[in-house]
């Protein structure tokens, strides 16, 4: 997969770009990727990203706020597997993952505050395609997005 520097990207067109100050750490087995923003908003609950993942991506990357909890995991291996599946570039998890080694394989871009063993709920409340903001930087469906080992770009 051919990825953009976010640093270059950055010194090109700065003015038109967020940079999220979060410091994820990189999971999945793509560290570089880039798409269309798609978001979903849960808490401690996995149902509604895992509808979502199951439909095609066609490139995109799921923005997932989780609030910033790190008590439950929203995504695992087979959630992260759908998105393969699927054809979506990337997850980015305000939140926690699960089974960071299985992910670590997998031909996904998965960024995500950390890991936790403890499942989430799947009640499937939520909201999807919304502005999430979290980092400093808000995301809007449609805008694209940019990652690498660096760091999240946004646009504006």
């Amino acid at each position: 997969m051919d990825t953009v520097s976010t640093a270059d990207l950055y010194d090109e067109r700065g003015d038109e770009l967020q940079s999220i100050s979060t410091q994820f750490q990189d999971i999945g087995g793509e560290t570089g990727f880039t798409g269309t923003v798609r978001t979903v908003k849960c808490f401690q609950d996995n149902a509604l990203l895992k509808s979502i993942l199951s439909t095609p991506g066609d490139g995109s990357v799921l923005v997932i706020d989780g609030g910033g909890s790190l008590e439950t995991a929203l995504v695992g291996d087979i959630i992260a597997g759908l998105g393969v599946d699927n054809g979506w570039a990337g997850l980015i998890v305000n939140g926690a993952i699960r089974d960071r080694v299985a992910i670590g394989v997998l031909p996904l871009g998965v960024k995500a505050l950390g890991s936790n063993p403890a499942k989430s709920t799947k009640t499937g409340e939520g909201e999807s395609d919304v502005e999430v903001s979290f980092g400093g930087v808000t995301f809007r469906p449609g805008a694209t997005v940019w990652a690498d080992a660096d760091g999240i770009l946004v646009e504006r």
